[in-house]
């Protein structure tokens, strides 16, 4: 197989190589060599023969010479001048080995390059014509305009292959680009989302765990020491405690220990207490298992509004209703306190304010919607619906 070199670029995955026309041309080049040496060895007397078998003989090397130059891609000009020179010689001396020059036009367009290969390539045909003329006596025009047609055909044909063949190449390496800048970009856009889904996390655990035990930390430093301070003491104890477990399991893989293993509505109740003591539970429809993803949504979604509750709303009734329906699963957390504007709500900032937008985003990669009702003095209602069909089974054994 011919080797990289000025005119064989490497070939990419998927497109042919030259090496096995090489070889058949070579192969070619040994059959006719031998064909019209026999030939011409047949019809002439043995005193004609030296010249010519010498001519031929030095043919045969300088055109191994400069297959084994093209092969391994190095530089063979000189060579290939000589080799056409005696080649043009043999072949008007002796235009038995007329039928060579086919091989030998293919040697010369792979090893050599620019007008070099048609200059050589031309004095191949010119000299072919020139033989195959004098054979028949000079009174064949076909003789002499065949090898000249011939040359300007396989010159044509040559070229259409080879920039057929460079255009191949070149939008192979645009596709190989493309698909490597697409790669970066799919590596960035994943990097980005695993950013935005740590952030999330982080804000729904240790974050709103944070704000309500400095929220409870502040009322009993107020009240100390009152019973009451006491109370909020251990509940901001409590928090702390659940917050550290939820810092390591953000460490591990992002789950939530304690409520990943218990039944559905026992776990949403569990993360709303966590922030609301008296917050109730309501389960509409017949309960099923869902899938994990649809699970842990869930699970954060209640577990920011239950804090979002705490922090802003001053409620004193917090209602959690899980609802099954036959390919949906509706989540409503309620709450009858301040209320606000959402058209007016500010944006996320260094002072919070990244609640809402996690929480949508969580139930809107999972293809649900999300919406909140609120008003100013009439209470919140923060609702979720995820799609749970036959595709969402359970991946974590529990049962809703």
């Amino acid at each position: 197989m011919t080797a990289p070199g000025p005119d064989h670029p490497p070939s990419p995955a998927g497109l042919p190589r030259l090496g096995n026309i090489d070889t058949a041309v070579h192969a070619g080049f040994a059959v006719l060599l031998v064909a019209s040496t026999v030939r011409y060895v047949m019809r002439h007397p043995p005193a004609d023969n030296v010249l010519v078998l010498c001519l031929a003989a030095a043919a045969s090397l300088l055109y191994a010479g400069v297959s084994v130059l093209a092969r391994r891609g190095l530089p063979g000009p000189a060579w290939m001048a000589a080799l056409v020179a005696v080649w043009a010689v043999l072949v008007i001396a002796a235009p038995s080995f007329a039928w060579c020059s086919f091989a030998l036009f293919f040697l010369c367009r792979a090893a050599i390059s620019g007008v070099a290969a048609y200059v050589a390539a031309g004095i191949i045909a010119v000299a072919t014509a020139a033989g195959l003329f004098r054979l028949s006596g000079g009174t064949d025009l076909a003789m002499l305009l065949g090898p000249l047609a011939v040359g300007v055909m396989l010159t044509l044909i040559h070229d259409r292959i080879r920039n057929d063949a460079e255009e191949q190449r070149r939008l192979h390496a645009e596709v190989s680009t493309a698909q490597g800048q697409l790669a970066a970009s799919e590596r960035r856009a994943g990097a980005i989302a695993e950013r935005e889904r740590v952030s999330r996390e982080i804000h729904d655990t240790v974050t709103q765990g944070l704000a309500s035990s400095l929220l409870l930390l502040e009322a009993a430093g107020r009240t100390w020491p009152a019973p009451a301070a006491h109370s909020d003491l251990r509940q901001a104890t409590s928090l702390l405690r659940d917050n550290l477990a939820e810092t390591r399991s953000l460490v591990h893989d992002l789950a939530s220990p304690g409520l990943e293993g218990s039944p559905l509505p026992e776990a949403l109740l569990t993360a709303a207490r966590r922030y609301l003591p008296d917050a109730r539970l309501l389960v509409t429809g017949e309960p099923r298992p869902v899938a994990a993803d649809i699970r842990h949504t869930l699970l954060r979604v209640v577990q920011s509004a239950a804090s979002n509750v705490r922090l802003h709303a001053s409620a004193t009734t917090a209602t959690v209703t899980l609802g099954f329906l036959p390919d949906a699963v509706t989540l409503d957390v309620y709450d009858d306190g301040a209320g606000f504007d959402p058209a007016a709500a500010a944006p996320p900032s260094d002072a919070g304010g990244y609640g809402l937008r996690a929480m949508r985003q969580r139930v809107e990669q999972l293809g649900g919607t999300f919406s909140v009702e609120s008003a100013p003095g009439e209470g919140t209602i923060v609702a979720a619906q995820l799609p749970a069909g036959p595709s969402a089974a359970p991946t974590d054994g529990s049962q809703a």
